[in-house]
């Protein structure tokens, strides 16, 4: 009998242990998903009662998850993954936590973060929608042999965008490549430029739509310069056309945030290693591409787990310079960005130290806001720069246009 008490008790400690154990479900999106796989087992280590359970989808996949589960209020993970072209409109819905407020507290945090990105994060009530885990200090990335075949000099080719069009054309003549994939990605920088701390890309504060400005209008001028100079592929990033024209050399330079480059050596182009380099950005601009973030939704689960995992990615200096190693993520902790491993040369780049480079990027990268109608701002934006390059729609025309429709649809 005592045996069979014994064993009985043991079952029923065990029940209770296993009934105790938590299963955290992460929502995210490759290749953010490789730095949560790393860190599982050494978080597990130290919080063997908590389970972690990743469901990674598609990017596109994986937001339009969120958004819908964020709408209905079912299917929701206990942490989630955030990409930051979708902070303003997830941190608008209401179904995400302010972390800002108690228990979280997060704004504690701030000065361990580079100083652009809790801003990027903070929805228009003041709400704190997110935590920061890597950014995108963009860059300029580009073939030093096809430049230098084209005689083009390295050291002056980006000074402004009159150059960076010349040296377009010198590259298209002597080698055949594009200078740019599409004439649209010039937009894309140029509509970031020249912002101070507090200002938006599409709006002001009031919601107003920024999209007549002079800074819109320079913007669908050089794309539409560059359209006519014939130096751009016309393909979109991401399609298999952009990375068949990386891969075989057939586009000369690519302009995105620092992380490319490991999307570069890894799956794009691996067979061109030493044949790129990396500096800023044209026209002494200096923008973030990107950037990934942990968010909180309202209904989920087991918050306080979701809290204490979100800080273990997110402030922890190992598991930041982990995903930098592995992942070529830049990291959003300042300590981690001031680490050794910043000087250490980067092979793919022909031994260039690049990320020395991409810390000054970031330093200087204003503190711009998010607008939960930024998405719908770019869409229509974007429509308009096409109807200019492939139908030389009058400039000052389309973005009128624009202006207006933003305006039907937002509603102010």
């Amino acid at each position: 009998m005592k045996i069979m008490h014994a064993l009985l008790l043991s079952a029923a400690m065990s029940g209770s242990v296993a009934a105790q154990t938590v299963t955290l479900e992460v929502a995210s999106f490759p290749d953010l998903d490789r730095g949560i796989k790393a860190a599982i087992p050494l978080y597990q280590e130290a919080h063997p009662d908590v389970e972690i359970k990743l469901v990674s989808l598609a990017f596109g996949d994986h937001h339009n998850a969120m958004t819908t589960s964020l709408a209905t209020g079912s299917n929701l993970p206990d942490v989630m993954a955030v990409e930051v072209g979708f902070i303003g409109k997830f941190a608008a819905s209401g179904g995400i936590e302010d972390l800002s407020k108690p228990p979280y507290n997060a704004m504690q945090y701030q000065d361990q973060f580079a100083r652009f990105t809790l801003p990027q994060a903070t929805g228009g009530e003041g709400n704190l929608a997110a935590i920061p885990v890597d950014i995108g200090p963009g860059a300029l990335f580009y073939r030093q042999d096809l430049l230098q075949k084209a005689g083009v000099d390295e050291s002056a080719f980006s000074n402004n965008w009159d150059a960076f069009i010349e040296a377009g054309k010198k590259v298209k003549e002597k080698t055949g490549a594009y200078m740019v994939a599409h004439a649209g990605d010039l937009k894309d920088i140029i509509i970031r430029s020249d912002l101070e701390d507090g200002e938006g890309i599409f709006f002001d504060k009031e919601n107003h739509s920024l999209v007549t400005s002079p800074r819109f209008e320079k913007a669908f001028k050089v794309a539409k310069a560059a359209r006519d100079a014939g130096i751009d592929a016309k393909v979109k990033a991401w399609t298999s056309e952009w990375t068949e024209g990386l891969r075989r050399g057939q586009i000369a330079t690519q302009m995105m945030g620092s992380w490319v480059a490991g999307h570069l050596a890894n799956w794009i182009a691996p067979e061109s290693a030493g044949l790129w380099r990396s500096k800023q950005l044209p026209d002494n601009v200096y923008a973030s591409w990107g950037g990934s973030f942990y968010a909180i939704p309202a209904k989920a689960q087991h918050k306080h787990e979701a809290w204490e995992f979100i800080r273990f990615l997110a402030l922890n200096k190992s598991m930041q310079l982990e995903a930098f190693h592995k992942l070529d993520a830049f990291p959003a902790l300042v300590t981690a960005q001031n680490d050794q491993f910043l000087q250490q040369p980067i092979e793919f780049l022909g031994g260039q130290k690049a990320r020395v480079q991409w810390k000054e990027a970031a330093d200087r990268i204003p503190a711009i806001t998010v607008n939960k109608y930024d998405t719908i701002a770019d869409e229509i934006v974007n429509a308009e720069l096409d109807k200019v390059l492939l139908h030389d729609k009058d400039i000052k025309e389309a973005l009128a246009d624009a202006h207006k429709l933003i305006k039907r649809r937002v509603r102010y």
